[in-house]
């Protein structure tokens, strides 16, 4: 695990007053999911259930799948490292620049690891490398924001049925974009989608995620699985949530990347960014002069601004950051920050 990962304000000692370094959607009224949770404080002198299977139970009624072919995991980070260790030494390509903990998990457990920063196209038959034996994909990927086109993607997994495709589609509702199905995913049988309930109703402390995918494959990772790898105050929730998250994401999705688009053109105004296409709630932002690093240190010391320096992303090198879209007026303190330090 690298350090540096977005929402890092443990390393200072000021406050921060908006937090762009975080994918988690920052304003999510949790005041309700906290009310219940105190009542349900008793839990805790007692073991969880080893497997997750009430709320698996849940997960599969919402998704009209079978109780075996979804496994609840500890974030979706817990599934990255299950996933690698379920397939220990494979061959895995990584579609990069991603979330770091892909390769982690894999050199881990023994991958032989290679990155792509390009996906076959019809050019190349759509053919992956001849010794992948798994492509890590995520979808919408952290920390571009861009999507694989539901097309595309078809194509990959047309033409390589002998590669496990490992989709981790954490961000799927941040996005109008059409993704891969937990029908299709179960009916192509080489898929494994990642789920985030983390992200899908901002509970980072909590870390709750789940995946999808053909019962063999899933029996494989069981078989991995440790005891009790969600606790008691997680999985009760889980259950909550699913029934009463409405009330933690933002009342309207397209209001939300309609503001990401405005954030998006006022930093494209500055001229000395280059801010990426996105197609979910954050974005990737290159300087076009100055250092990343430095922006950042100045934005938390002089305005208490927070964001997520992606120079260790592999691929990206010291000029890239990445941040995610919150209220209109913090939007505009930031670009306003920004535009400050420029002038500097």
């Amino acid at each position: 695990m690298i350090k540096g990962h977005g929402d890092d304000i443990y390393q200072y000692g000021r406050p921060i007053v908006a937090n762009f370094s975080s994918n988690i959607y920052s304003h999510a009224d949790l005041q309700a999911l906290k009310e219940f949770l105190k009542g349900r404080l008793e839990v805790i002198g007692s073991y969880p259930a080893p497997d997750a299977s009430q709320l698996e139970k849940v997960l599969t009624n919402e998704l009209h799948i079978e109780p075996d072919e979804v496994l609840v995991t500890s974030g979706a980070t817990g599934a990255i490292y299950l996933i690698a260790q379920s397939f220990a030494g494979s061959s895995s390509a990584i579609f990069q620049p991603t979330f770091s903990e892909y390769a982690d998990a894999c050199r881990m457990h023994g991958h032989q690891v290679k990155s792509l920063f390009m996906l076959p196209s019809a050019r190349e038959g759509y053919l992956l490398p001849e010794e992948v034996r798994m492509l890590w994909l995520c979808n919408p990927n952290n920390p571009t924001g861009q999507v694989v086109s539901l097309e595309e993607l078809r194509l990959l997994l047309e033409h390589n049925p002998q590669v496990l495709f490992v989709i981790d589609q954490s961000y799927e509702d941040f996005t109008m974009k059409y993704l891969l199905t937990e029908r299709e995913a179960l009916e192509r049988g080489n898929v494994l989608l990642l789920h985030s309930m983390t992200k899908r109703f901002a509970i980072p402390g909590l870390r709750l995620g789940y995946v999808t995918g053909d019962s063999a494959l899933l029996q494989r990772l069981r078989n991995h699985h440790m005891p009790w790898v969600v606790n008691a105050l997680a999985l009760e929730a889980g259950e909550w949530l699913l029934q009463h998250g409405d009330v933690c994401v933002p009342k309207s999705l397209d209001a939300y990347l309609k503001e990401t688009a405005r954030l998006r053109e006022r930093l494209q105004s500055l001229g000395a960014l280059e801010v990426w296409d996105t197609d979910t709630h954050f974005m990737l932002v290159r300087l076009r002069m100055g250092k990343a690093s430095a922006l950042k240190e100045w934005l938390i010391q002089e305005k208490g601004i927070l964001i997520r320096d992606a120079s260790n992303f592999e691929g990206l090198d010291d000029t890239y950051f990445r941040i995610a879209t919150q209220d209109p007026e913090e939007n505009d303190l930031l670009v306003e920050s920004i535009a400050e330090w420029l002038t500097i």
